[in-house]
């Protein structure tokens, strides 16, 4: 397995908050898809989302045998307070944090990159394909 990776993640929200949805893909250094994930994560804000996506992106790429990950995001405040740019006043975003700095450990190197919403296209239709999949889901009970 490729040692290094790209990990680009995206949380959305419909509402903030509202049903939420994970979406990432991960990609070796040669641009070959290694997984995707799409996932609905229940009602809560955009900022959680953002976290959740990354936590479980790191997740994925440590199942994978990861050693090196690029995440590449469009949240400018999920980068900001995992490097800490940005002080983190909200207790669930605090939590997150934590685990989320606790899950980068387990990498040689890691990196957060700031990409336009057009540069992770593929992240956001994942997340909002996870939050569709709970809109059709709920419309058959």
């Amino acid at each position: 397995m490729n040692k290094a990776s790209i990990l680009y993640i995206d949380g959305s929200v419909k509402g903030n908050p509202g049903d939420a949805g994970i979406g990432g893909v991960i990609l070796s250094h040669e641009e070959k898809v290694l997984s995707e994930f799409s996932k609905y994560i229940g009602i809560t804000t955009n900022n959680v989302a953002e976290y959740k996506a990354l936590i479980y992106g790191l997740g994925v790429c440590k199942k994978l045998g990861i050693e090196r990950v690029e995440i590449r995001t469009d949240s400018n405040l999920l980068i900001n307070q995992i490097e800490g740019k940005f002080r983190i006043r909200n207790s669930k975003l605090i939590k997150l944090a934590i685990e989320a700095r606790r899950s980068l450990r387990d990498f040689k190197e890691w990196k957060l990159v700031s990409v336009n919403r057009k540069d992770n296209k593929i992240a956001d239709s994942l997340a909002n394909l996870a939050m569709r999949r709970c809109d059709s889901e709920s419309r058959h009970w």
